[in-house]
Order: structure tokens, then sequence, then C-alpha cells
């Protein structure tokens, strides 16, 4: 029977599934192969190292598999979590579950199986009416185990079914680890189940398991008394030397006090000797484990080599990703280590930033000012420091040979560039005096009762950034001016030279005390997870690629993101352009800088223009200047012999390539930028002002010229001092985006005594709204 089993399992792994009767199953498995490369006894120091996981054990709580009515199990949950533990095991893992469910699966059928039993007597003997008045027992738990593990292991055989998956059921006691001979049984058992690509789900024989001794506690490695599934969880995954563990629960993870208080911190990473800073509460209201249960499984597991993460599996919105997303490495729940890094946690870095960041925000502005000149100073200072860093750093870029010529010229800082950027922040220096406090409008509302509208910092930013270090001390004057704290991320490629520009950065802090609110992120901390950082961070700006942007976006569903993921940009040449400067904007637009997000992307003519002097030269020109031209459907049907057609009329190019379609009118070109632009920067030249002005009108872009090229669109060029980006979005700021746009505003009223039921008297008082004239707060 057992050969026919195998044989069985054989043939499911060798065909994919036919019919799948969990629809949410649908999605493919990946064919990702896991190498088979396996190192045990050591946990893992930091979450990305868990990828290299290779042999896993997935805990199952009772709150995660059993329904919200204590009775059944909550299928839903159960079918997402077999889909991860399928998709982990196709990818050459080897994983083993410890599942809870039995108890709750056999209250469920005996409670059935009693009502309508009771329900069929009392209709023959006591009539209808007695149903009324009929009770269920109190089922013992183990009566309910024995009756509910064959029909919860038939559930799992079913869903991992789906996936080709076969698995093997394994009951256990103490005894099957106190005693020797058991314990290498069960050893070898396993081992075998693991070599056959077999999932074992395990389980405490709950049949017969006397009831659990409520002091009982774990003492060293060799001693642990299987009480509830935690306990289980941690002795098997130290017996078979698991690379993690994975306890799922009813919460996010760990937290400092009872997860329903107010002041309940998640904690990210606990180690061993954070015990005594946890504050626990009561447990679960189903099983008989607990929090404290799980820490004191955990820590048992870490000491015997075992990597562990206690996560929620009961959140609908992670359910289904929230086990691949832990071997993913991801910042899911709280991760346990032995080795506590050197420096703060990211959470802890924005902690300080934001309590400093209010105290830069109180700072005078001509405080704010000598901050921002003392950092421009030391960029002249110590150039020769800076220099060799981002020395080092090129070297290392050059020989790995990951970055292109163009990042690597981004990367390369010079003695002219650090020149420029001392002047840069000085302009800042100066435009930061009318910035936080500024009086935007005042009102006297009634007598004695003025309300004002005043610029506030918007609080702690995000930026994340490739390449380019000069970036750094550019969005660290911005933040400082604009008194808002400052998370920094930038690319390892230019990490020692952001290293040395961010002490740099401190240094200049340090002269009023506030160095703290500019941090640089330089654990291993992933983008992702600073993205879910949505408690903590208030916008995040990411500069760098549209990949780059377009990732953040998706990343950060719960903190804005100002930017651009694409720019689209076209210049309209209308019939009635002067020849010169269409050509010269074309080619500025274009060649100047191809790589910028405002190069223009697609040439847009004007049906009358072609066969035209005028069109002959933009040709001959775009040759000249080696840009490879892809014709638009409606370019190419005008020619015999055309340049390649465009696969797409949304596409960024961000090199010597653009695209050329051919329009009917001014309105035709408006109406291909909305339809294909990315409301980034679009151009017409003209010498007619009205089609000009109406272009200018009707065109939804954040930045909109006429006879200009593409490439103004630019904080430095619009006299912003730097920008930290440009945004496309439609609330908050749009087009290049300056200290302005890193303010945000209050309201504070001024009254003696005032109340609203004043107002609610008849003819009592009366609401004035009068405008107040602002004074210039700081008059030069």
């Amino acid at each position: 029977m057992m050969l026919q089993r195998l044989a069985l399992c054989s043939s499911l792994r060798s065909r994919s599934p036919q019919a799948n009767v969990f629809p949410r199953f649908a999605r493919a498995v990946s064919q990702t192969k896991f190498p088979v490369t396996h190192s045990p006894g050591k946990s893992a120091a930091h979450r990305s190292e868990l990828r290299q996981a290779k042999r896993i054990v997935v805990k199952l709580g009772s709150a995660v598999v059993t329904r919200g009515d204590e009775c059944g199990l909550a299928l839903g949950r159960l079918a997402s979590i077999v889909e991860q533990v399928a998709v982990l095991q196709n990818q050459g893992r080897e994983m083993m579950i410890v599942t809870s469910g039995a108890v709750a699966f056999g209250r469920q059928r005996l409670r059935h199986e009693i009502l309508l039993s009771q329900s069929v007597r009392q209709a023959l003997h006591s009539g209808q009416n007695q149903l009324k008045e009929m009770s269920l027992p109190v089922l013992e738990a183990r009566a309910c185990a024995a009756a509910g593990q064959s029909g919860l292991m038939a559930l799992y055989e079913a869903m991992f079914t789906q996936y080709s998956t076969c698995t093997a059921q394994i009951l256990v006691t103490n005894l099957d680890f106190h005693d020797e001979q058991k314990r290498r049984n069960l050893n070898s058992t396993l081992h075998e189940l693991l070599r056959m690509n077999i999932v074992p789900i395990i389980n405490t024989n709950d049949a017969v398991v006397p009831p659990p001794v409520p002091n009982s506690d774990l003492q060293g490695v060799n001693v642990i008394h299987i009480k509830d599934n935690d306990s289980l969880a941690a002795r098997l995954a130290v017996e078979m030397k698991a690379d993690l563990l994975i306890a799922l629960s009813d919460v996010e993870g760990l937290y400092d006090s009872p997860p329903g208080s107010d002041d309940a911190k998640l904690i990210d990473i606990f180690y061993p000797g954070d015990q005594q800073s946890i504050r626990y509460g009561s447990k679960s209201k189903v099983g008989i484990g607990g929090m404290e249960a799980k820490v004191k499984s955990a820590l048992w597991a870490l000491q015997g080599g075992t990597s562990v993460v206690i996560a929620n599996g009961t959140d609908p919105k992670v359910t289904g990703h929230v086990i691949t997303d832990i071997v993913e490495g991801k910042k899911v729940g709280t991760f346990f280590s032995e080795v506590k890094p050197a420096g703060p946690t990211v959470e802890q870095q924005t902690d300080m930033a934001r309590q400093a960041g209010r105290t830069l925000a109180t700072l005078h502005p001509d405080e704010r000012g000598e901050i921002i000149c003392r950092l421009a100073d030391l960029l002249t200072e110590k150039k020769d420091e800076i220099l060799s860093a981002n020395k080092r750093d090129m070297e290392t870029a050059a020989s790995s040979g990951r970055l292109s010529q163009p990042l690597l010229a981004r990367l390369s800082l010079s003695t002219s560039k650090l020149n420029s950027l001392a002047i840069g922040l000085r302009q800042i220096a100066v435009s930061s005096r009318d910035s936080v406090g500024q009086v935007l409008r005042r009102t006297r509302v009634a007598n004695n009762l003025e309300l004002e509208q005043i610029t506030v910092p918007i609080g702690v930013l995000l930026v994340i950034f490739e390449s380019r270090p000069d970036c750094l001390p550019q969005v660290s004057a911005l933040a400082i001016a604009s008194g808002n704290a400052l998370l920094l991320k930038g690319g390892k490629e230019a990490a020692n030279t952001n290293r040395i520009l961010h002490q740099l950065t401190q240094e200049a802090l340090s002269i009023h005390g506030v160095k703290d609110a500019i941090q640089l992120v330089s654990t291993r901390e992933e983008v992702e997870d600073l993205c879910r950082l949505d408690k903590m961070i208030d916008l995040i700006i990411p500069r760098g690629s549209s990949q780059l942007v377009r990732d953040i976006q998706r990343a950060a569903k719960g903190i804005p993101v100002l930017g651009h993921s694409e720019g689209i940009c076209h210049v309209y040449i209308d019939s009635e352009a002067c020849i010169e400067k269409a050509i010269d904007i074309i080619k500025d637009s274009k060649c100047d800088y191809p790589a910028a997000c405002n190069a223009m992307e697609t040439l847009l003519l004007h049906r009358d223009l072609l066969r035209t002097p005028l069109f002959d030269q933009i040709i001959d020109m775009l040759r000249v200047e080696q840009v490879k031209i892809h014709a638009g459907p409606r370019f190419a049907s005008y020619l015999t012999f055309s340049p390649s057609e465009v696969k797409s009329l949304r596409t960024e190019y961000g090199d010597l390539e653009c695209c050329i379609e051919v329009v009917d009118s001014m309105q035709d070109a408006v109406d291909h930028i909305h339809k294909y632009g990315s409301s980034h920067t679009d151009v017409i030249v003209t010498d007619n002002e009205k089609t000009a002005e109406q272009f200018m009108q009707q065109v939804d872009s954040a930045c909109v010229f006429w006879n200009a090229s593409s490439r103004f669109a630019d904080g430095y060029r619009f006299g912003l001092g730097a920008e930290v980006g440009i945004s496309t979005a439609r609330i908050h700021a749009r087009g290049p985006v300056g200290l302005e746009g890193l303010l945000t505003t209050k309201w504070v009223l001024r009254g003696e005594g005032h109340t609203v039921a004043e107002f609610s008297e008849a003819g009592s008082m009366k609401y004035l709204h009068e405008n107040i004239p602002v004074p210039q707060r700081f008059p030069s």
C-alpha cells in the first residue's frame, strides 16, 4: 500500500494539476529552484539571510487555523498558507508544518452529530416544542481532537494535491522526544519524508496527551516540555536542524506591551537579552499558549541554531504572502536574532530624527541658515576627504562593471562639483529666511479673535537616491531650510562618499544641537521595508530611475510619494513655427542630456510641415546628432521607406532615441499628449500667440512651455536653488519641487476666551471675516 502511495505521489509531481478545486490557487507555482547548500546550526544574523533558508518549519497556531467562532476551520486562510508552503516546496526547500486545528474541527463535527441526534430523539419523544430548550454538552478537548484529526489531515491532503505535493501525518507526545529510541525513530522518519519531497504535517497527539502543566517551562537545550504547539515547533526545529521557524499567530508579532494598549510598539528585531523589557498580556482565547510561551519557545529554538520569526497569519491583507515575504527577507513580524547591531535600528533612527526635527523647526531662520552655510564651508574645507572617498567608490564601481557610463558619471565628484554645490547651498540658506512660520493669511474672525494660516514642516522625509552622492548635501540643505527631519537611503555604489558627506552634515547640524535631525540609513534595510514605516515617515521622495520611482510607488501603500514614474515629454512643432527656433529647441530638448527625465521623447509635427525645408532640416539635424528615429503609426503611413515603427507611443527612451509622429492640428497634439504623455513637461513651438496660449491652457502637465526647451524643467533653472525632485502629482507640490514643496500649513487662532456658544445667541456677536495685511516676518 505504501509503495502504491509513493507511486501516486511521484505521478502527481510529474504533471501539473488539470483542475483546481480552490480558485484562489490559480496563481502559477514559481519555477525558481533553490540552491541545495545547507549549513545548519547557526541562526541568521539579519533578515536578508533568510533567503538562504532550506529547511523551514511553519507553525500554525489555533487562532490562525480556527474560525472566529472557535468551531471549525478558517478554510480561506488555510488555503493561502498551503499555497505558499507548496510554492516554497517546489522551489526545492524542505517544508514542515506544525498545525493546530484538530480540536476545532472535531468540536464542529461532534456538535453537528450531537445536535442531529438530539433533534431526532426529541422530535420522536417530546415534540417540536422541546427543540428550543436543547443545549449542547461541554465537549472534552481530547474527544474533539480524536474526532477531528482525520478530517484535518484529509483537508490538508486535498489542498496540497492541487500543487502536486504529497503530505504525511505525524502525531507526537513528549515521550517521543524524551525516549531516546523513539526520538531517533522520529528523526529518521522525518528525514526520509523530506528526502522523498513530502511535506510532514506534525501535531501533538491531543487525543492522549495529558492536560498542560501551567508552571512547566523550557529549561536548557536538552530539556523542553511539549505542552503546546509552540514548544513542539521549537523542539522539532532544533531536532531537525531547521534553518527557520515561522510561528504564525493572530498578532503582527511581538509587542513591548499588550497589543491593545495605547503605547504598544511592534518589535522588529528581538534579542535574547531583551526579555525584561516586555510586558505580556493575556493569551489568545483559542489555544493553550500565548505570546510569552511563543517567546520562550522562540528563544529556545534560537539557542539551538534556528532562526525564528513570529508574524500574523490571520490578517486578510497579508495572509496570502506572509510566509513567502518572510523567506524573501522582508520586514514582516518579529525577527529573533542573537547578533545585536552596533548602531540603532531604522525605527530608532526615524524616532531620533523626528525628535531632533521638531527642535530644528523651532530654530530662528538665521540659525537654520547658519547650519546650511556651515555645511557649504565644510564641502570645500574637507574636499580632499570627500574626493578620496569618492575615488574608492569609483574604483569599486568600475571594477564590478555593474554601472553604465552615465551612472558612473553621476557617481563621480570633482572640485568644481563641490564648489558648485557650496554655491547652491548658500542660495538655499538665503531663501530659508521666509520658509517655516511664514504667515500666509491673517483674518479677523471677530473682535479680538484672529486666525492665521502659517507654514510648517511636513515632518519626516525619506529620500531614496541612486548613484548621485551630490544629492545628499542638496536634499539635506532643503530639509534643514524647511525644518524637516530627514532619512537618507543612498545606493551602495556611493557608500563611502555618502558616509563622509553625512558626517559633515551632522557636524554642521551640531552647531545648534540638532545633529540627529538627518539620518543616513546604512543598515541592510530593503527599500520595500522602509516603505512599510507608514506610522513613522510622512513623505517619500525617490531620486533615481523611473523603475526605482515605480517600485517605490507600488511599495509605499500608506505613505505619500513625491515624484514621477516616467518622463515622456513632447515637443510639438506647429505649422507656424520658426525654423531656427524649432531646430534649436528640438536639439537641446533631445541631445543636451538624453538620460534626463525632462528630455524630449516624442516629437509631434504638424501635417503641413511634411516635405518642407523645416522637416528636412529637422531630420538632418537628428541624424547628425546620431539620434535613432522611431516612426509613429501616422508618420510611418506617409513614408515609402520609414524608420522602424514604434512599439509604443508611451516609451521613455532615456537615450539618443525619439519617436516622431504626425498630427493634424494643435488640438490633435493636445489630445495625443493627454493620451500618451506622463504629465511631466510638454512644449509648443509656434509664432502664433493665440495657438500657444490655447496649448498652454489645455495641456494638463506639470510644466508647459512655449518656444523653450523642455530641459528648462529644473529646480535650479526655476530659481529654486535646488530641487528634491519633479512631481507629476496633482495634490501638493507639482513640477520641480524646491523649498516651498517641503512645507505644509497649520491654522492658529488667537482669542480672549471666545466660545462658539457666544455666536449662537441672537445678535450677541457677529462674524467679521476681515482680511488683515500680513507684514514681512523677517524684514531684510
